[in-house]
C-alpha cells in the first residue's frame, strides 16, 4: 500500500513539535464532482437561508425554538405535549445517519454538513479571491508586514465578519422566528437587549470558526468523525486509494521501463488539494470528510498520463482487495429493519396525532352528587391544549344522549397554541346506571367535525 510512515502520529495541522498549529492552503480542482458539489452547496444555502421565511399553514418552514417549547417542522407545530415523538424522531434520524454511514461512509460531512458547505463554498472561495491560490496564501503569510498585507487581510476578515453576521442572523431566525428577528433588526436596541447581545454572540463564534479553527471543527470537534471508524466496515463505500493498482509508486520518467510500477506517480496533488491536509494513500482516516476532491485531482493527473481514472474514487475495502461488486453486508440489513419499525411507527403517530390535545380527570376529593330530578352528576377537570398555528372553537358532547354537561364556566374557543382549563358536570339519569363505576366517552367536535374522543370513569349508586 502506501509507503511506511508514521501518519498516525500527528495530526496534519499541528507541527512536528506539537506546539504550533500548521495552517493549510488547499489546493482547489474545479473538476467534475467539484462542480456537483457547487451546485449542491448553493442548492443547500438557498434553502438553508429562505427557509425561516417561508411560511407553510401561518408557520414558518422549520423552527426550533427551544426558549418557548415550540418546534415547527414544515408548517406543523409540535409542543412540550409532542416531546414522545421529538425524542421517537431523534431516533428515527440516528439509526438513519448510523446505516447511512455503514454504507456511504461519512460523504455528508464533504456535501452537506453546513460546517463544510460554508468553509469551502463560501470562505474559502472569498480568501482565494482576495489573496489568491494557495501558494499566493502561503507568499502572503510568511511576507513581512506590509501594506498589501494590511489592504487584503482587513478586506478578508471584514468580509468574514459580515457574512458571519449574516450566518449569524439567520441561525437565530431558526430559533426565535423570523418575525421576531425583523423585530429585533428595526425597532430600537433598547427593546431587544438581549436579542441583539445574541445576533454578536453567534457573529463571534461563527467569525473564531470559519476565520481560525476551521478544519479542526471536523478532525477534532466534532465526534461524528470518530463514530465512523466504529460505523464502517469493509464494505462500506468510502473516498478510497486503490492501492493494488497503485503500488508500487513511482514517477513516470522517459524512454524508461515503468512495468513493474503501479499507476500512482507520487505527484501528491490529492495531499495538496485536501483541506483536512491528509494523504487518502494511507488508508481510512477520521480526518477525511469525503469532500470528493483527492478524486478530482487525481483524476485530472491519470487524464493527463492516459492511464484509467478513479485510481481514487468510491470505493470499499473489499471490491479494492478483492475485486467483487459491491454489495450490503448483513449490518446494514438490520439497521434496515428497525429504521422501517421506527419509521413506521413514527409515521403512524403523526398520522394519528389530533390538533387538540385533551385531558379529562375526574375531580380529586370528589364523589358523586345525587340530584333532586332523579339524576346523578360527577365533577371533572378538563385541559385543553391548541396545537395548531390558528384559532380553534369546539365543543364537548357525549356518544349517550341521555348524558348531558354542565359547565362551570364555559370556554368555546382556544387561542394558536393555547392552553384552557375547564370545569363541569357529567349529569346522567339515575335509572340507566347498573354499577358503581362505568365508563363514560367524551366527544370533542370543531365546526361540527369530530377530532377526539376521551374516555372517563363516571361513578354512581347502581339502579338495582
Amino acid at each position: 500500500m502506501a509507503e511506511a510512515n508514521n501518519f498516525r502520529d500527528h495530526l496534519p495541522s499541528i507541527s512536528d513539535t506539537g506546539n504550533k498549529r500548521k495552517w493549510i492552503y488547499p489546493q482547489i480542482i474545479k473538476g467534475k464532482l467539484f462542480r456537483y458539489r457547487d451546485k449542491f452547496s448553493y442548492a443547500l444555502l438557498i434553502l438553508l437561508f429562505s427557509g425561516p421565511f417561508i411560511k407553510l399553514n401561518g408557520e414558518q418552514l422549520i423552527l426550533l425554538n427551544v426558549i418557548e417549547r415550540k418546534f415547527v417542522f414544515f408548517g406543523v407545530i409540535f409542543w412540550p405535549q409532542d416531546f414522545y415523538l421529538f425524542v421517537l424522531a431523534i431516533l428515527t434520524f440516528m439509526v438513519f445517519i448510523v446505516m447511512f454511514t455503514a454504507i456511504f461512509g461519512r460523504v455528508w460531512c464533504g456535501w452537506a454538513c453546513p460546517q463544510t458547505i460554508f468553509m469551502e463554498m463560501v470562505f474559502r472561495k472569498v480568501e482565494n479571491l482576495i489573496e489568491g491560490d494557495y501558494i499566493q496564501q502561503q507568499k502572503l503569510d510568511a511576507s513581512p508586514l506590509s501594506a498589501e498585507k494590511v489592504l487584503k487581510k482587513t478586506a478578508k476578515h471584514t468580509i468574514f465578519l459580515l457574512i458571519s453576521f449574516l450566518i449569524s442572523n439567520i441561525f437565530l431566525a431558526y430559533i426565535i422566528g423570523s418575525d421576531e428577528l425583523i423585530k429585533i433588526m428595526t425597532e430600537p436596541v433598547g427593546n431587544h437587549v438581549t436579542g441583539f447581545v445574541s445576533i454578536w454572540i453567534f457573529t463571534l463564534v461563527f467569525y473564531i470558526v470559519f476565520s481560525y479553527i476551521r478544519e479542526l471543527v471536523c478532525t477534532v470537534i466534532c465526534p461524528y468523525g470518530r463514530l465512523q471508524g466504529v460505523l464502517l466496515d469493509n464494505q462500506s463505500i468510502i473516498v478510497a486509494y486503490d492501492y493494488e493498482r497503485g503500488e508500487p509508486r513511482g514517477k513516470v520518467q522517459k524512454n524508461t521501463s515503468q512495468e513493474h510500477l503501479g499507476d500512482c506517480i507520487d505527484c501528491k496533488l490529492c495531499v495538496h488539494v485536501c483541506p483536512t491536509g491528509i494523504d487518502i494513500r494511507n488508508g481510512t482516516q477520521l480526518e477525511c470528510v469525503n469532500c470528493t476532491a483527492c478524486i478530482d485531482a487525481c483524476d485530472m493527473v491519470m487524464e493527463k498520463i492516459h492511464r484509467p481514472s478513479r485510481l481514487i474514487g468510491f470505493m470499499s475495502e473489499d471490491q479494492i482487495k478483492t475485486k467483487s461488486a459491491f454489495k450490503l453486508s448483513r449490518k446494514v440489513y438490520a439497521y434496515s429493519v428497525v429504521l422501517l419499525i421506527l419509521v413506521t411507527v413514527l409515521s403512524f403517530l403523526l398520522i394519528s396525532r389530533t390538533n387538540i390535545e385533551t385531558t379529562i380527570l375526574r375531580a380529586g376529593g370528589t364523589l358523586y352528587q345525587q340530584r333532586e330530578n332523579g339524576t346523578v352528576s360527577n365533577l371533572y377537570n378538563a385541559e385543553f391544549v391548541n396545537k395548531t398555528s390558528g384559532d380553534i372553537e369546539f365543543e364537548m358532547k357525549s356518544d349517550d344522549p341521555e348524558t348531558r354537561i354542565e359547565y362551570i364556566h364555559k370556554e368555546n374557543l382556544i387561542k394558536k397554541g393555547g392552553i384552557i382549563k375547564l370545569t363541569f358536570f357529567v349529569i346522567r339519569p339515575l335509572k340507566s346506571i347498573k354499577k358503581y363505576k362505568s365508563e363514560i366517552e367524551i366527544q370533542v367536535y370543531s365546526k361540527g367535525k369530530l377530532i377526539e374522543e376521551i374516555n372517563t370513569n363516571f361513578i354512581a349508586p347502581p339502579n338495582l
